[in-house]
């Protein structure tokens, strides 16, 4: 189906397959990418799943929530392009996605 690409903070890729319908936070759980500590369980409730997309991919994850937003709001690295990846649902479309973990979680 594709691949997405996860950087640790150190620039360790992890190269993982979409499972389409899955959470991003999901995917990396599930493939042991690890900076992603989701103590919330994928509820938008933490912010311990914060990724930065790469620009680029941007309109393939979509817009943030008000919700989400207020949770990025919290952490320490935010950018832009930053979202919680228990919030993306993976698809087809993000086929060869980068995505960028920070150095810190909340």
């Amino acid at each position: 189906m594709g691949i997405i690409t996860f950087v640790e903070h150190d620039g360790t890729e992890h190269v993982v397959d979409i499972e389409e319908g899955k959470s991003l936070m999901q995917t990396a759980m599930d493939n042991l990418v690890p900076g992603i500590d989701a103590d919330c369980g994928g509820s938008c409730a933490c912010g311990t799943c914060h990724v930065i997309v790469d620009p680029e991919w941007v309109p393939a994850v979509g817009n943030a929530s008000e919700e989400e937003i207020l949770m990025l709001d919290m952490t320490p690295e935010k950018s832009a392009s930053s979202r919680l990846s228990c919030q993306v649902t993976t698809s087809a479309s993000m086929d060869g996605m980068v995505v960028r973990l920070p150095e810190f979680q909340m």
